[in-house]
């Protein structure tokens, strides 16, 4: 991180900084105590990936940065070809888990004002998003990286697979409400009136916000909240996608500068599919 550059940003000096934890991209993150007294949170980039996404990032605060469910927006840098953005510390907000009903129902809201936001203008169609909605057709072109999760078998996948093709694909993501696209428990906090914020807008696209809720619900339910099929009932073709997207992923190889994704990813299939499963009336695995 640029300490030059944050400290001409804000117009303060930093008098102390600390890596953020968190995270599964290999962007640079701190919180940086200014002399002021303010404390901010820095994201930098490191190489060409996070180049691209802290760019759109940065146009998502923006546009949107007044937007409850978004962090404040404080300063941004782009001269050196590894830009630097400066949000608002969240880290004394509350960050789940635990879960509870009113942080739940906190979610929710938060959920249905971003559906509600009207999308930039820019900002890229679900028909460009078809790596959400591929999941399936990806492992039905090679099954070789699932299977050796073990967490299905050869037999099992033969005669589930056709279902799940037919319920899932670009369909399921299609709409025209602003979707995050990167809704897990890690991407979320509460502020001290309750209201819940997301991070990392990077991802974001626009599509059917249905996917936003459906992607979230498997690390809810991995971390004590109720199964995916009490909070998004009758959603067959959103819990195929989301089985899709981790099923596809979880046996690829290991991701140098994010190694924990991978693992993630199985855990959050283990709550997925056994959600698509019973959304189709499909055996479990």
């Amino acid at each position: 991180m640029n300490v030059a550059v944050v400290e001409e940003l804000l117009g303060s000096r930093v008098v102390q900084q600390r890596r953020a934890t968190g995270g599964y991209t290999p962007a640079e993150r701190w919180v940086c105590e200014l002399a002021d007294g303010r404390s901010v949170f820095v994201k930098a980039a490191v190489n060409d990936l996070t180049t691209g996404w802290l760019r759109k990032e940065y146009r998502m605060y923006s546009e949107l940065g007044a937007a409850t469910f978004m962090a404040e927006l404080l300063g941004w840098a782009d001269e050196d070809g590894l830009p630097i953005l400066v949000l608002e510390d969240l880290s004394g907000c509350a960050w789940p888990p635990p879960w509870s009903e009113g942080r739940i129902g906190a979610a929710l809201a938060g959920l249905e004002r971003i559906a509600a936001t009207p999308p930039p203008r820019w900002l890229a169609p679900s028909s460009e998003a078809a790596w959400i909605a591929d999941g399936w057709a990806r492992v039905a072109a090679d099954p070789a990286p699932l299977l050796g999760t073990t967490a299905v078998s050869s037999a099992w996948l033969e005669g589930a697979l056709p279902a799940l093709l037919a319920v899932s694909g670009p369909h399921v993501i299609a709409g025209d409400q602003l979707c995050h696209f990167d809704v897990r428990s890690d991407n979320m906090c509460f502020r001290a009136d309750g209201s819940a914020v997301l991070v990392d807008w990077n991802l974001a696209e626009v599509g059917n916000a249905r996917l936003d809720l459906a992607f979230w619900l498997p690390s809810l339910a991995l971390e004590g909240g109720p199964p995916p099929e009490e909070i998004l009932p009758n959603a067959p073709g959103e819990a195929a996608v989301v089985a899709g997207f981790f099923a596809s992923r979880c046996g690829l190889p290991r991701i140098p500068d994010a190694p924990g994704v991978r693992d993630f990813q199985r855990r959050q299939l283990s709550q997925a599919l056994p959600w698509a499963c019973r959304a189709l009336g499909l055996p479990e695995p």
